[in-house]
């Protein structure tokens, strides 16, 4: 049980202010109101979170210029004087009174503003929260050419209004929660409540509240701490600065996470089909949403083993490859002094350098440095003898197959593993390859998202439920008139069957 606001004036201001010393942007206010019977009040409010122009126009303003207050009962003073605050004295839209100071003090550092008054044993919280806000633009990782352009920002209320616009629906809940011990930091759980599965809304519930920690300052550090297996490369929950992809998440079945001081949304349960999917895939033509997610399909396999089957054929088994193309390569790998996965990890390592050097400088400088550093790099180690030509190829080939996967996460992850692939053949040649595919398999294979598998639905080949319609290819809207399964939704029906003409 926290401190309670006592009757005092003097004693609480004296509390207040022992407990935010030698904070500078803490504002007090001090005024009497009323003509004959005079009143002290104080205001307490942050600098910079609270609106002071709202609260001198809606508070201060309207209660020295409000009729005098008198209080015949002295025994009622309590009752009277707070009636006459609420009712004449503020004109905001948004008042509370709280008597316990663990809850004040969560409000004054949020950006309200705390009204006490002598005699009172009540403080009155005044909403006038004002802190400078970053307009909304379009998402910068995830940009379409057809669909909405509006993107979250760094403020939660603002993103939960984009998700609002989106669901008119009384069944749209939004459910408010904190964690970190010192931050503070507001969360939103939003889900569609007769759409959810109950386990898997009260299984984030558990999660969330079994966090301890000091401080979430971002909404990744949330997902590191609920995530089902922290040790896998594997991303198991979705991020995304879109408000339209949250909203389809929660029509589905899914829960989804808003977290104050990110412009990122944290969808849940998340699969690999999930994570391989655009938004944009639902704002173009069926035929041409499906050949993209195909394509995608094939660059994930274009990231993973192009290096790693160059070094196990070089090294090992060069008769696999026709003679024109053995007398090709070994002609282009004559003046190479290293070995085959030497020339590969390096030349990986070398263009993952250029890719973080690119990504660190911001503007047109970024992606001028990672263009031409990658020619002149690659152009001078040919003609140097240090790499083949072939090999310069593979790499290029490689990256730009890792931008083609839609989450950055699982992209990450994916290159990650084409190291492990590069030493694999390097050791063993195509069968350490096919022992890379099986670990890989099995350990996707074995990972879970909040009670889902990850791997759905390639996993359960959901063919009855309709999943892989909506997953290998995307099927025309007039077909996907069920929701997926895999997030086990209570409503599974989403379009009458059959609307199509």
């Amino acid at each position: 049980m926290g401190f309670k606001v006592s009757s005092d004036l003097e004693k609480n201001l004296e509390y207040v202010k022992e407990q935010l010393k030698d904070c500078d942007d803490v504002i007090y206010r001090n005024l009497e109101i009323g003509d004959e019977n005079k009143v002290k009040v104080s205001f307490v409010m942050i600098d910079g979170l609270a609106s002071k122009l709202e609260i001198s126009d809606f508070a201060i303003e309207t209660m020295i210029e409000s009729s005098e207050v008198n209080i015949e009962n002295l025994n009622n003073f309590k009752e009277e004087f707070l009636k006459y605050i609420l009712d004449e004295g503020i004109s905001n839209s948004e008042v509370k009174l709280v008597d316990d100071y663990d809850k004040i003090f969560n409000q004054i550092l949020s950006g309200e503003t705390l009204l006490l008054m002598d005699g009172i044993d009540t403080g009155i919280i005044i909403g006038t929260r004002g802190w400078a806000l970053r307009a909304i633009n379009e998402p910068e990782t995830e940009t379409v050419i057809r669909g909405p352009r509006d993107g979250f920002t760094e403020t939660l209320r603002t993103n939960t209004t984009l998700i609002r616009r989106r669901i008119k629906d009384t069944k749209f809940k939004v459910k408010m929660v904190r964690v970190g011990r010192r931050s503070q930091t507001d969360v939103a759980i939003m889900y569609i409540e007769d759409i959810v599965d109950p386990k898997i809304l009260e299984e984030v519930k558990k999660r969330l509240n079994n966090i301890d920690i000091d401080a979430v300052l971002d909404s990744s550090i949330l997902e590191y701490l609920v995530e089902d297996n922290y040790m896998s490369i594997f991303p198991q929950i979705e991020n995304t600065e879109r408000p339209d992809s949250v909203a389809a998440a929660l029509y589905e079945g899914r829960v989804a996470l808003i977290v104050d001081n990110s412009p990122f949304a944290l969808i849940m349960p998340a699969t690999i089909g999930t994570l391989m999917q655009s938004s944009e895939d639902y704002y173009t033509r069926w035929t041409e949403a499906s050949f993209i997610r195909l394509m995608r399909i094939l660059a994930v396999f274009l990231v993973i083993l192009p290096s790693a089957l160059y070094v196990a054929i070089t090294a090992y088994h060069p008769g696999l490859l026709p003679n024109r193309l053995i007398y090709y390569l070994a002609a282009s790998r004559i003046n190479v002094p290293f070995p085959a996965v030497v020339e590969a990890m390096g030349m990986e390592l070398i263009m993952e350098i250029i890719r973080e050097a690119g990504t660190r400088i911001s503007g047109p400088i970024g992606s001028t440095i990672g263009i031409v550093g990658g020619l002149i790099i690659g152009q001078a180690a040919v003609e140097a003898g240090i790499v083949s030509n072939l090999m310069i190829i593979i790499v290029a080939l490689t990256t730009i197959a890792s931008f083609a996967i839609p989450s950055y996460e699982l992209a990450a992850a994916l290159r990650l593993c084409k190291y492990a692939f590069i030493v694999l053949a390097g050791i063993l040649g195509l069968y350490g390859i096919m022992l890379g595919v099986i670990l890989l398999g099995s350990h996707i294979v074995i990972l879970n998202s909040f009670g889902v598998p990850f791997a759905s639905p390639y996993a359960g080949l959901g063919v009855e439920e309709g999943d892989l319609k909506d997953t290998l290819v995307k099927a025309p809207v007039q077909r996907l008139w069920m929701r997926p399964g895999f997030s086990n939704p209570q409503n599974r029906i989403r379009m009458k069957r059959g609307n199509k003409k």
